[in-house]
C-alpha cells in the first residue's frame, strides 16, 4: 500500500517544492519509491502553473535533487487523498486546519516536528526575501526533517490518521 504525503507552504515555490523533491530523492536512495507518493501544494494561489522558484531550483540542483512539482494550491479533497499532510511553519498549519474537516485534522502536522534536536522552533523559515544561504539553511533543515520523518515511516510506521 502506498502511502501519500504533501508538503504545504505558503506559495509552493521555495520550501514545499523543495521538501518534495527531497523527500522523493531519500526514497530513491532507499529503493521506497513504490512504497510512498510525494507532492506539494500552496496555501495561496498566486503561482498556479508555474516552477519553483530558480532559487530553490538552484539550491537543489547543487545536491543532486530534482524539483519534479509544477505550483498548485491546496485542494480540499487533498484532506481526502493525503495520508500525512505536512506544513512548513505554524501559519501554514493554522490555514490547513481551518480548511480542513474535523474528522481529518490528525493528518496534518509541522514539519519541524521531525527535527529532533533542534533548538531553531517549529517553523521552517521562508526563504522567498532571502540569498543563497538562506535557501541552503532551509535545504539543510527540510533534508534533516524528510530524512527523520522516512525513518519514522519505516522503523515504526506511523498510524495512518483516519
Amino acid at each position: 500500500m502506498t502511502s501519500k504525503i504533501l508538503f504545504v507552504c505558503l506559495g509552493n515555490i521555495c520550501r514545499s517544492p523543495l521538501a518534495e523533491g527531497i523527500f522523493i530523492q531519500h526514497c530513491q536512495a532507499g529503493g521506497l519509491e513504490g512504497r510512498y507518493l510525494a507532492d506539494s501544494a500552496g496555501i495561496g494561489d498566486w503561482h498556479i502553473g508555474h516552477p519553483p522558484d530558480s532559487r530553490a531550483i538552484a539550491t537543489a540542483q547543487k545536491r543532486g535533487v530534482h524539483l519534479p512539482s509544477i505550483c498548485r494550491q491546496v485542494k480540499a479533497d487533498d484532506f481526502q487523498v493525503f495520508d500525512f499532510i505536512l506544513a512548513m511553519d505554524r501559519s501554514n498549519h493554522r490555514d490547513l486546519l481551518d480548511r480542513c474537516p474535523k474528522s481529518l485534522r490528525g493528518k496534518i502536522q509541522l514539519m519541524r516536528e521531525y527535527d529532533l534536536g533542534q533548538d531553531q522552533g517549529l517553523d521552517v523559515p521562508d526563504p522567498y526575501y532571502g540569498g543563497p544561504a538562506d535557501f541552503d539553511a532551509v535545504f539543510e533543515i527540510l533534508h534533516r526533517c524528510c530524512r527523520r520523518f522516512l525513518d519514522a515511516l519505516e522503523t515504526s510506521p506511523l498510524t495512518k490518521p483516519r
